[in-house]
């Protein structure tokens, strides 16, 4: 589904927009070219969450994210220091024992080197944080102020493509959509530094990656999305579209993953998300049916402090948070973890 308020600035407009490309049906993906820039999307990002265990049974959550927006690009004032692109990245640890959330953000151009996204070098970056994809393995390195990440990042299932034709559509009319992709179970290895003292790391993270040259309608005011990793070996993504009337849009969507990896299309008649218990403005609780799937789950989380708070008129407030998830399948138990997102809850977001 995703992300985030700063890609609402007017960068581009008119015919500058008008250039660039749609995320139309039929688009043939391929890998691993497909997990790397596209600059002739107006929009793009790569989001990494995950929940790990130390081998002191310490639980922390991490959030690493990398955005692209384009904005001038004018080809008769070339220059090193143009501003083609606008590159924003989030980092964010939940300590969940310690009842702590930290977080940070950075804004840069691509200039010489200092952030952007490559096949021919396998990278993705910002700074001194990054993803490195290495024989099908990514690692992770990311450097703040209270903690510094280097993870180790493998993925059990093909990727994901969401939505049908290739495209997940977020609102009526062509190219009022995305190409989005998933690596819905990844095996983490790695250590957390946090505060001088480091600990080693082992536990599973979900990376979406889309990109897209327009999605939301005016009369969509946010939206809600989880990713759930269940303990059976499958996976869960939900996203829920709010309207400013208060009704959910009937282009919010989903994806089942099995065991073996096949991924199955929920339309929005096929599940609800009923919000529950608040923190501040955020539902922090959550009641998941899925109807094909005979699944119900209660969404809960250990740390209800877990909202982003932007620096800037760039990056406005949003809550991302490590969940816990419990119910029942097919009558059978149904345990997990993963990830959940609101935005629009402090103003309105525009894609």
């Amino acid at each position: 589904m995703k992300r985030r308020s700063f890609l609402a600035l007017p960068f581009v407009s008119g015919p500058l927009l008008a250039s660039f490309r749609q995320a139309l049906p039929g688009y043939r993906y391929q890998f691993p070219r497909d997990h790397f820039n596209h600059p002739d999307f107006e929009t793009e990002w790569w989001y990494y969450t995950g929940n790990v265990d130390s081998i002191e049974d310490k639980r922390f959550g991490f959030e690493l994210t990398f955005f692209r927006r384009a904005a001038d690009r004018n080809k008769t004032k070339p220059s090193l220091w143009k501003v083609d692109d606008v590159w924003l990245a989030h980092l964010a640890l939940s300590d969940i024992a310690g009842k702590r959330y930290f977080h940070t953000e950075r804004l840069n151009r691509s200039g010489p080197g200092l952030a952007g996204a490559s096949e021919a070098q396998g990278l993705v970056w910002n700074g001194n944080w990054q993803v490195q994809w290495d024989a099908g393995v990514q690692h992770l390195q990311a450097v703040a102020d209270d903690f510094t990440l280097n993870l180790a990042m493998n993925a059990v299932k093909p990727p994901v493509i969401h939505g049908l034709n290739g495209v997940s559509q977020k609102a009526a009319g062509e190219g009022r959509a995305s190409h989005y992709i998933s690596l819905t179970r990844l095996a983490v290895d790695g250590t957390l530094t946090l505060e001088g003292k480091s600990h080693s790391l082992r536990g599973t993270a979900w990376m979406d990656h889309e990109f897209f040259t327009h999605q939301l309608e005016g009369n969509q005011a946010g939206w809600d999305w989880l990713s759930i990793q269940l303990n059976d070996n499958t996976e869960l993504m939900l996203f829920r579209l709010r309207r400013k009337d208060g009704t959910v849009d009937p282009y919010s969507a989903g994806t089942f993953i099995d065991a073996q990896g096949k991924a199955l299309h929920l339309t929005a008649a096929e599940f609800t998300l009923t919000p529950g218990a608040k923190w501040q403005s955020y539902p922090v609780a959550w009641t998941i049916e899925v109807q094909p799937l005979n699944l119900k789950l209660q969404a809960t989380t250990a740390l209800e402090s877990q909202e982003l708070t932007g620096k800037s008129k760039l990056s406005p407030s949003y809550w991302e948070g490590a969940m816990d998830f419990k119910g029942t399948r097919n009558g059978a138990p149904a345990t997990g973890r993963g990830y959940l997102e609101m935005t629009g809850y402090r103003g309105q977001v525009n894609l």
